[in-house]
């Protein structure tokens, strides 16, 4: 843990990696937020934030994270989150983020880096669910939020204020007053991986994770935006765990696809593609801004329906 450093936005001193607790914007966690070290942990941790939902909504507990008919209940969204954001299961994972944490790019060298896992942020109730990747490491993994801090966030905040998912057209920091409207922004791996790439096991590992945050929120949603194929696929894997179920043949994932996936409860979630906002692919101009808009307007139509 490095010395810390002042909040580039808040003021105050955090250490790389941010403690739980610490006064870090929007961190939920302390310092007696339950530690998953192992994958078991994940599935086990997972399971009860789901279960402590349907006791607070005065149902059953489910057996194996069955979405509810119900919108979450916010603590148990809270809990879930806190867990989520102090996870150690991946050890190659969390070495990776707090070594680039600790050594910093030399451009943020006077700031502290997050360090963590970055959980879902955004509408607790939402009405679109955005899927991505992971973090990027120098993006959430130093701000502490999905897709702020980097060019890709630039990109996807800029598209969802133009079509009115979201306050302002840029993310730079946690804090910094940004608010998403009936939305929420989830990753299928929660930590930065090495080169962007988690391996199947970590992806494994991880997946408890969103299952749960899925279980707690689809009662709303109406619309899912996965940016890329892995958010894509590990969105279907998710709803296939939950009891959804997903069309034959399997969607395949090009961008501006649209498919309906029933859930467990019988109701209908559109599922759209877009190709993710990275540089490789913006800067290519594979993905445009007309286009990002397009997908990403085609969910409010459908959120507001």
């Amino acid at each position: 843990m490095s010395e810390p450093l002042p909040h580039p936005l808040l003021g105050g001193r955090f250490a790389s990696p941010v403690e739980p607790g610490s006064g870090w914007p929007d961190d939920v966690a302390t310092p007696a937020t339950p530690v998953a070290r192992d994958p078991a942990d994940v599935e086990r941790q997972a399971a009860d934030a789901v279960a402590a939902d349907a006791l607070a909504a005065g149902a059953h507990p489910p057996g194996a994270l069955a979405a509810g008919a119900h919108p979450a209940d916010a603590a148990s969204l809270a809990d879930l989150t806190a867990q989520i954001s102090v996870c150690r299961a991946c050890p190659r994972l969390v070495e990776w983020r707090e070594t680039v944490a600790h050594d910093k790019r030399r451009s943020f060298a006077g700031e502290p880096y997050w360090g963590r896992p970055v959980p879902g942020w955004g509408s607790d109730r939402p009405r679109v669910l955005i899927v991505g990747l992971a973090p990027a490491a120098h993006g959430g993994n130093r701000t502490g939020r999905m897709f702020t801090g980097d060019r890709s966030g630039l990109w996807l905040y800029g598209a969802m204020n133009r079509v009115g998912l979201a306050a302002t057209d840029g993310s730079e920091h946690a804090g910094d007053g940004q608010r998403l409207t009936a939305t929420r922004i989830v990753a299928a791996v929660r930590c930065a991986p090495p080169d962007n790439r988690p391996t199947t096991a970590e992806r494994d590992s991880c997946a408890p994770w969103l299952r749960a945050e899925l279980a707690l929120v689809l009662p709303t949603v109406r619309a899912v935006v996965a940016l890329g194929s892995y958010g894509f696929d590990a969105f279907l894997r998710g709803m296939r765990a939950l009891g959804g179920r997903v069309p034959s043949p399997r969607p395949r994932f090009t961008h501006g696809v649209e498919a309906a996936i029933e859930t467990a409860d019988g109701r209908s979630v559109t599922l759209l593609a877009s190709f993710h906002p990275s540089q490789q692919n913006t800067f290519t101009g594979r993905l445009t801004e007309d286009m990002l808009d397009a997908v990403l307007a085609r969910a409010r139509s459908l959120a507001d329906a």
